[in-house]
């Protein structure tokens, strides 16, 4: 297997435990690592072999704009099943960081895998 790799994907959420949180739109940002077949992706030079990563990010920023959720946990688990159930993707890897949610720090983040991981 071979990684297709988005970086810092840009989402609209409603986030937050506090109720302060929950009023303001808040940027999230999803780094997402996809186990895909780039050899046949290749061999076909077309979209149609490939993972669409246009529609990957699309489909992300919709589900996560609609999620309003507390933890950045619960994005990081939602948006793993939505790429492994919806792309058919085997094994993913994402990274959620919420910039500013910690005083003192650029932010935090959760990472996560789910699936069979590609082989190294």
């Amino acid at each position: 297997m071979d990684v297709v790799l988005v970086s810092e994907l840009r989402c609209e959420a409603v986030i937050g435990v506090h109720s302060w949180e929950r009023q303001l739109g808040q940027v999230l940002l999803l780094d997402l690592e996809l186990a895909v077949d780039a050899a046949a992706a290749a061999a076909a030079d077309s979209i149609t072999a490939a993972l669409d990563y246009q529609a990957v990010a699309e489909r992300v920023r919709a589900h996560v704009a609609g999620l309003q959720a507390q933890l950045v946990e619960t994005v990081a688990e939602s948006v793993a099943g939505l790429l492994r159930d919806e792309f058919g993707v085997p094994w993913v890897r994402i990274t959620v960081r919420k910039p500013g949610a910690l005083a003192g720090a650029r932010g935090v983040a959760v990472r996560l895998e789910r699936g069979q991981a590609p082989a190294p």
